[in-house]
């Protein structure tokens, strides 16, 4: 068969339209370049949006979501267990542990308990209970709604960040910022919709990994994808001009590159022409658009030292959090940071209040500067993990090297803002912070409950690929309803 004859059999409905001269292509490509006249003729609520969303009222526009990789230790910071000190150095009961898989980490040794390392006291009207070690999201308590019944059949790092962030373990599906990029569209024209950034101890004690597919779009088209901002350097690779290419002039090379681009897209139908079109149309307004949104100069002294002494240090997590509050006031959707250093199997001791020290006042800080502002109210913000740690010492407890292993049958994450019950805590694990007694919450549940907030039935926000129609859920989640406002 003849090869053009071949690819014209293997168009899709869609594209086949795109070539047609009623130009559907060219009005997609209108609202993906942001064409005012477009959306305005359009109930949705952002640029691009689905049709139809969101579903029902949202009490959320945007979402933070501060992801802890590594997995923060509930046993030492959030799940109070007084009755663990009478029983230090004692073999977790079998009664207790179930036969649970360990790790190869620990399956060796005996599984003596080990109770939280720091003291505890109590925070807020609400009496919630928080390590030492995090004094300034004590101050939130009344704020935050706490989820100490959190689970997952994930035991290794990777395959359990994957599954918070897109329903499988496995690499491959689109992430909840590409997700809801996809179906609500953007709020602005100026920024992308989906921005991630990292960071990590300054001991660069922790060895993982910030894979390029814990913000990628999966199977949706590319320009879903979160755009990474670098900590070194331009935040956006060749986001500046040439030596001697002006503005006029780098104007003129892409409005005759699109000119060039559409008429490859109706001869071929490929979606990706389009993404690299409105890719190159935001990257135009990103030379303008970012270089003032890292620029803190303007911020008021106060602001700078609520967020803390890292501030001012480019690539901290402080630094990131004030980004992220700049982003959220411009127009950003979802936020992602992302935090390593948490996975503490051997210097729990010195390494936890340090990791502690570096995130504490920013996040809080970051809660505070939005509700200040009066942002909190439509903004979304998530604090966790992607498992917990074992209430068992790994190592001997008796040396300072030591910790404990991952542990995915109960954690804690807390949430605030955006719809979200402030001074309640949900769930309750057993005496031994080991399993979940009262009202499980899964990853799924938690993808539906953020999907609730922003107006969306997780059922109904899917995209067919390869003969199915997927979801961020995929076959399970049922919103936390307990937790809502």
């Amino acid at each position: 068969m003849h090869p053009q004859l071949e690819h014209q059999l293997h168009l899709t409905r869609r594209q086949l339209l795109g070539r047609s001269g009623a130009g559907l292509g060219l009005a997609a490509l209108a609202t993906l370049l942001g064409d005012k006249s477009a959306s305005a003729q359009s109930p949705s609520p952002g640029i691009g949006a689905l049709p139809g969303l969101p579903h029902f009222p949202a009490k959320a526009k945007r979402v933070i979501y501060l992801m802890q990789t590594g997995a923060p230790t509930h046993v030492d910071l959030f799940d109070y267990k007084p009755q663990l000190e009478r029983r230090r150095g004692e073999l977790l009961p079998p009664s207790v542990q179930m036969g649970q898989r360990l790790t190869t980490m620990t399956q060796s040794q005996r599984q003596l308990i080990l109770p939280g390392i720091a003291g505890w006291k109590r925070y807020g009207k609400c009496g919630l209970w928080l390590n030492d070690f995090m004094p300034h999201i004590g101050t939130l308590a009344d704020d935050i709604c706490m989820i100490k019944s959190m689970h997952t059949d994930a035991i290794n790092h990777a395959p359990a960040v994957t599954l918070f962030l897109t329903g499988a373990e496995q690499p491959g599906r689109p992430t909840m910022g590409a997700w809801l990029s996809y179906g609500l569209g953007s709020m602005n024209e100026e920024l992308p919709t989906y921005i991630v950034m990292t960071s990590q101890d300054r001991e660069l004690s922790c060895g993982q990994i910030f894979y390029d597919y814990y913000w990628g779009s999966g199977f949706l088209p590319s320009r879903f994808q979160g755009v990474k901002l670098r900590s070194n350097g331009d935040p956006v690779l060749f986001l500046s001009n040439p030596s001697g290419i002006t503005a006029p002039i780098r104007r003129g090379q892409l409005d005759d590159l699109a000119v060039l681009n559409r008429m490859r897209h109706q001869e071929t139908g490929d979606p990706e022409i389009q993404t690299r079109i409105a890719q190159y149309e935001m990257a135009y307004r990103m030379q303008t658009s970012i270089p003032e949104l890292t620029d803190f100069s303007r911020e008021p002294r106060n602001i700078l030292d609520m967020y803390g002494p890292d501030v001012q240090r480019r690539g901290s997590f402080a630094w990131n959090c004030l980004m992220a509050r700049r982003m959220a006031e411009r127009g950003v959707r979802f936020v992602q940071l992302m935090h390593a250093g948490w996975d503490q199997h051997n210097n729990l001791p010195t390494q936890l209040e340090v990791q502690c020290r570096d995130t504490d006042q920013p996040s809080a800080a970051l809660v505070k500067d939005l509700k200040q502002r009066g942002m909190l109210d439509d903004t979304l913000v998530i604090w966790g993990g992607e498992f917990g740690r074992t209430v068992f010492v790994q190592g001997d407890y008796t040396q300072r090297t030591y910790g404990r292993d991952h542990h995915g049958r109960c954690f804690s994450i807390w949430m605030t803002g955006g719809g979200i019950q402030g001074g309640i805590t949900y769930g309750a694990t057993d005496d031994f912070c080991y399993n979940v007694v009262e009202n499980p919450v899964s990853a799924f549940d938690l993808q539906a409950t953020i999907l609730h907030l922003l107006g969306i039935d997780h059922t109904r926000l899917t995209f067919r690929f390869q003969g199915r129609a997927y979801r961020l859920t995929d076959v399970h989640g049922e919103v936390v309803r307990d937790i809502l406002a």
